[in-house]
């Protein structure tokens, strides 16, 4: 049940909260890392010390909790207040990107500032663990069904603006706030982005209905979750397409450094740039989604994201030493990307009861982190063994066999239980 009358996305109070203080979040979640790496490199240790094991462990410890907890926190969202999840979440993560400074002075620089380190990190991963699916069930509390793909669309865009603006002018930023805000103006700017996303998290109004404290029963709540995702097809569907999707796109951004690498006008560390299209490939599919998704049928734009993922994939191959094919290549991967996974989020929405979205988001949010996890590792390998073209033929044929089997489970009728 949504507390928001049948009004306008852009009128909607509700949604607006909520968006505006995604904005803020997501600048803070893709600046983080950035922070964390700069603090290693420029105040933990000196610079002829190797920082490659250190960084492989900061990384180590921001995805360990996303496959640790991502579907035990569905449970307890489901059971708790989503606002009071979304301000707790965001605003503790504030606190802990302002408690860095303090820790380094309090212990110096070197190993145990860098233990501290690392135990700030999966704690600010654990509590996005319970902020993803909370976000996602908002959603659906302060936006009418019929909005949804449109409301999806607005998140998708938001989301992947804030991923240009990491790539783009993240390292930048941080560099401005050091000389305005003094000597630990970067963790002022990231934790401070935390804060106020929490803080307009106050003016949010869901309408939800928390039960009454019932004994807590995790591993039953996981299990009821997984047996309702077996009985509904197109919900396994959208999750076998958003599977696909990242999975392709995780192995992309892998393979964007050797493209960068071979290509005469790029240098290898400026991969970002193709990143970036990709993303504004996503941003413009999520337009054409929010202006005429209700004429797409989902079917229909798993199909059209899916061959134009395929297509373009292989295309690829042709233009991996002409910058402007190449971007353009790159960015039509990402129109067929946000085609496929915008409105398969909107499918697990809709069809979801209100007391299982927070098993499912969750169960969803673990699934989706090992897709995007297992390429990041796998992609360098495969490459360096098999060689560039192979590998985006593979990707290919990953995609269209993901698409095919996400539009033949999501044509199937649900089980009846």
């Amino acid at each position: 049940m949504t507390v928001t009358e049948s009004v306008p996305i852009n009128r909607n109070f509700n949604f607006l909260a909520l968006w505006l203080s995604q904005v803020f979040s997501q600048i803070a979640d893709k600046i983080y890392l950035v922070l964390v790496i700069s603090i290693i490199s420029q105040k933990l240790f000196s610079p002829e010390v190797e920082i490659s094991p250190f960084v492989t462990g900061l990384m180590v410890a921001f995805t360990v909790p996303a496959i640790l907890f991502g579907s035990v926190a569905g449970v307890f969202v489901d059971r708790w207040s989503k606002k009071v999840v979304l301000m707790a979440s965001n605003l503790l993560r504030g606190g802990l990107v302002l408690v860095i400074p303090l820790t380094i002075g309090a212990l110096g620089t070197g190993k145990y500032s860098y233990e501290a380190l690392l135990i700030i990190t999966f704690l600010v991963s654990t509590l996005t663990q319970f902020f993803t699916p909370a976000e996602q069930s908002a959603i659906t509390l302060v936006v009418e069904r019929e909005q949804l793909l449109t409301a999806n669309s607005v998140y998708a865009t938001t989301v992947m603006g804030a991923l240009i603006l990491g790539f783009a002018v993240g390292k930048p930023a941080l560099q401005f706030a050091d000389v305005c805000l003094g000597q630990w103006g970067q963790e002022i700017l990231v934790g401070g982005c935390y804060a106020i996303a929490g803080l307009i998290l106050g003016t949010l109004a869901t309408g939800e209905k928390i039960s009454e404290q019932q004994e807590s029963h995790i591993w039953q709540d996981l299990q009821e979750g997984i047996e309702y995702v077996k009985t509904q097809p197109i919900v396994q569907g959208a999750l076998v397409q958003l599977v696909t999707t990242y999975s392709v796109m995780a192995a992309l951004t892998v393979l964007a450094v050797q493209i960068a690498e071979i290509m005469p006008q790029l240098q290898t560390d400026e991969f970002g740039y193709l990143l970036s299209v990709s993303s504004v490939g996503i941003a413009l599919a999520a337009g054409i989604l929010g202006k005429f998704g209700k004429l797409l049928p989902y079917q229909r734009s798993i199909l059209v994201g899916t061959i134009g993922m395929t297509t373009a994939l292989a295309g690829l191959i042709l233009t991996t030493k002409e910058l402007i094919p190449a971007l353009l290549t790159v960015g039509a991967i990402g129109i067929g990307a946000g085609l496929c996974v915008i409105p398969m989020q909107t499918i697990i929405q809709e069809k979801t009861p209100e007391q299982m979205r927070g098993k499912v988001f969750g169960l969803q949010n673990n699934i989706v982190n090992v897709a995007l996890s297992l390429p990041l590792a796998l992609a360098g390998f495969a490459e360096s063994y098999w060689g560039l073209p192979i590998v985006l033929v593979g990707l290919g044929g990953f995609a269209l066999l993901g698409g095919v089997l996400s539009f033949y489970l999501i044509c199937r009728p649900p089980q009846v239980s």
